[in-house]
């Protein structure tokens, strides 16, 4: 007996142990195989039960859902967080908001603008208008995330005719509290390449949605044990002031090798 003759719900129950890359792969290998990779059983296996408890569901299948939930991010936590499912693996992404971070000066109106940008998936965003003491900082628990997981966090940003970033390296961490933290040295202005000063750095990239990101490092979620891991954003040292950083957030992602 051949693989693909087997009854769709014996199929079903196979694809439902594998990816959902496999299965969308999967679904190429014949017609029976296709009918099986739409099935609601195959597609409830990748769902996590806190996400759809927390979203109204208007799609017609689970198929349809978990494409919902990993192409568009939704807001909770009062406009503060946004939560996501990683296409490829079925894993939690999320992104803190700018104000659900620390950021030294935040509430002076003559160092940072609170102020909404449509492209923002938040309602707010934070606008520099002048500081010399930047610094920015986070933390999220590992149990609203998926376990087992290796996962990155991004700083999500954008420039607008910034100035005061040349001068000295924005230095990035990330780590588990109480634990060892992972530091790197970054240019966080694009448009400082070539700048023989900086330019032995890792800049930041373009995402899709069009705003700036730049990996702050990188952390294995065991899920076995509740822990904080703490992110920070700091370039304190040059006492230049700076000024034309826009801040979305900090992303939480699962790593892709």
């Amino acid at each position: 007996m051949e693989l693909q003759d087997l009854p769709e719900g014996c199929i079903a129950k196979i694809l439902s142990y594998t990816t959902p890359v496999d299965v969308c792969r999967l679904s190429l290998v014949s017609k029976a195989f296709r009918s099986a990779a739409e099935s609601d059983t195959v597609w409830d296996c990748f769902l996590l039960s806190d996400f759809t408890s927390i979203i109204p569901i208007s799609s017609t299948s689970k198929k349809d859902l978990y494409f919902t939930l990993s192409d568009h991010p939704t807001i909770i936590h009062q406009g503060r967080k946004s939560v996501q499912l990683d296409k490829r693996t079925g894993k939690k992404c999320c992104m803190l908001s700018a104000r659900n971070l620390t950021i030294i000066w935040g509430d002076t109106v003559q160092h940072w603008e609170w102020t909404s940008l449509p492209e923002s998936r938040f309602q707010e965003v934070a606008m520099l208008q002048a500081v010399c003491w930047f610094d920015i900082s986070g933390s999220i628990n590992t149990l609203t995330l998926s376990s087992n997981t290796h996962y990155a966090t991004f700083l999500v940003f954008k420039m607008i005719n910034a100035s005061g970033f040349h001068y000295h390296p924005t230095v990035l961490s990330v780590g588990v509290l109480g634990g060892n933290s992972n530091t790197k040295y970054v240019c966080l202005d694009p448009n400082l390449k070539g700048n023989h000063r900086l330019q032995e750095l890792q800049f930041p990239k373009v995402r899709s949605d069009g705003w700036l990101e730049i990996e702050m490092g990188e952390f294995f979620n065991s899920g076995q044990e509740e822990k904080q891991v703490q992110m920070k954003v700091m370039e304190t040292t040059s006492h230049i002031w700076k000024c034309g950083f826009i801040l979305e957030g900090i992303e939480i992602r699962p790593k892709h090798v």
